[in-house]
C-alpha cells in the first residue's frame, strides 16, 4: 500500500544528513560509478544493497547484494526492504548492440517499475541519473532547462524516464526525485573513451585529426559522487520536489587540450595533427567492416567525427550556485586515470555487460 510503513515525507534531510544509518539501495550498483559510491559508503559506514544483474566485481563488506532486474517487481521489493533511499544508476547506456525497445524497456519502464514499488515501500527519496544525452540536437548553450532534442534511443529513453519521476514527484507527500544529468564520466577502472585514448596514445600509435577545437565536457568519477551527495544531502527545503543538475567539471577542456593532457600524464610526445579527412579516409575500411559483420571495432569515421570535430558541451552553472566545488581538476583527474592505467589497467580486458532484451524474473538473491 503506497505510504506504508513511513511518514509521507520519507526520513528527512535533517536525519539523513551525516547519518551512517540511512540504508542506501543502488541500482547497477555492480558497475563503474556504482563501485565509486560503494567506495564512498564502506569509507563512511553507511549501509547499503547493490542490486544488479551482474555480480559485483569488487568488495561488497558492510553492505548487501541482490541480483535482480529493475524491470522485476518482486526483485526491486527484495531489494528495496530495509532501505530508506534509492539511487537508481541502472540503465541501457552502451550505444552498440542494444535494440531501440530495450532502451526504453529499461530506462522508461524499468523508471515506472522502480516508482510503483518506491510507493510500496513507503519510500520518498530518489535519485535518477540521466544524461546530458537528453539535449541531443538542441542548440547550445544547454542548461537544464534548454530545450530537449534527444537524437539517440538513449537519449529518448532517458528523457522518459525522467518524465516517469517528474510525475512522481509531482504526486506530493514528500516525494523527491534529484535527476543528474553527467556528461562523458572516465576515471580509473573505467574502459571506455577516456580507456580507449590513453591506451592509443601510450602504443605510439595515434594521430589527430582536424583543428583540435572542439570541446568535450567531461566530468571526473569522484567528482561526479562527491557531487551527487553534496546535492542529495541537502536540506529538504533547497531541494525542489523534482530538481535536474547537469553535471560537468569546469573549465571545459578541447579534443586537443585532453589529448595534450593525457600525453603529458604519458610522458610522451604529442602525435601528429592531419587534416579532418585523412582520418575519414583511414577509417573507411573499419566502417566496411562494421557493415558487413556488425562489430563494434575501436575505429570508424564516427568515432573520428565525435572525437575530433563534434562539440559536447554543456553547462553547470546550476551545481555550481548550489555550492558545489569540484575537488579533482580535470587535468588532475586525467593524471590520476592514466597512472591507473599504468599501474593495471592496461593489463585487464574491459567486459561489457548489455541488458537483456527480455525482463529477467526471479533471481535470486546472492
Amino acid at each position: 500500500m503506497e505510504g506504508s510503513g513511513r511518514d509521507a515525507g520519507g526520513v528527512g534531510s535533517g536525519a539523513r544528513r551525516g547519518s551512517g544509518g540511512v540504508k542506501v539501495l543502488v541500482t547497477g550498483g555492480s558497475g563503474f560509478i556504482g563501485s565509486f559510491f560503494i567506495d564512498h559508503f564502506r569509507r563512511t559506514g553507511t549501509p547499503y544493497v547493490i542490486m544488479d544483474l551482474v555480480d559485483p566485481p569488487f568488495d561488497t563488506s558492510g553492505g548487501a547484494f541482490v541480483k535482480g532486474d529493475i524491470r522485476d517487481p518482486a526483485a526491486l521489493r527484495r531489494a528495496m526492504a530495509g532501505c530508506d533511499r534509492v539511487l537508481h544508476l541502472a540503465a541501457a547506456h552502451h550505444d552498440f548492440g542494444i535494440a531501440r525497445d530495450t532502451y526504453f524497456s529499461v530506462n522508461e519502464i524499468g523508471s515506472k517499475v522502480m516508482c510503483d514499488e518506491l510507493d510500496r515501500a513507503g519510500l520518498r527519496d530518489v535519485c535518477f541519473y540521466s544524461t546530458v544525452a537528453v539535449y541531443g540536437d538542441a542548440p547550445e548553450p544547454h542548461f537544464e532547462d534548454s530545450e530537449k532534442r534527444p537524437n539517440s534511443p538513449y537519449g529518448e529513453s532517458k528523457l522518459a524516464g525522467e518524465r516517469v519521476f517528474e510525475a512522481w514527484a509531482a504526486r506530493g507527500e514528500g516525494r523527491r526525485c534529484l535527476v543528474i544529468r553527467p556528461t562523458v564520466t572516465f576515471g580509473p577502472r573505467n574502459f571506455a573513451n577516456m580507456y580507449s585514448l590513453i591506451r592509443q596514445a601510450a602504443s605510439g600509435r595515434y594521430l589527430e585529426f582536424g583543428a583540435g577545437t572542439n570541446i568535450k565536457s567531461l566530468s571526473y568519477i569522484e567528482n561526479i559522487v562527491e557531487a551527487t551527495l553534496f546535492l542529495w544531502d541537502r536540506p529538504d527545503a533547497q531541494r525542489a520536489p523534482f530538481d535536474a543538475f547537469n553535471y560537468i567539471d569546469k573549465p571545459d577542456l578541447t579534443s586537443a587540450e585532453i589529448t595534450a593532457a593525457v600525453c603529458h600524464s604519458l610522458d610522451r610526445k604529442r602525435p601528429p595533427r592531419l587534416p579532418l579527412w585523412v582520418g575519414l579516409a583511414l577509417a573507411l575500411p573499419f566502417d566496411a567492416v562494421i557493415a558487413l559483420t556488425g562489430r563494434n571495432l575501436p575505429i570508424s569515421g564516427a568515432r573520428v567525427r565525435k572525437l575530433f570535430s563534434t562539440q559536447t558541451k554543456f553547462e553547470a552553472d546550476k551545481v555550481i550556485a548550489a555550492g558545489y566545488k569540484a575537488r579533482v581538476p580535470l587535468r588532475e583527474g586525467i593524471d590520476r586515470m592514466v597512472k591507473w592505467y599504468l599501474a593495471e589497467g592496461r593489463a585487464q580486458q574491459a567486459v561489457w555487460h548489455v541488458p537483456p532484451a527480455e525482463i529477467v524474473i526471479g533471481t535470486a538473491e546472492a
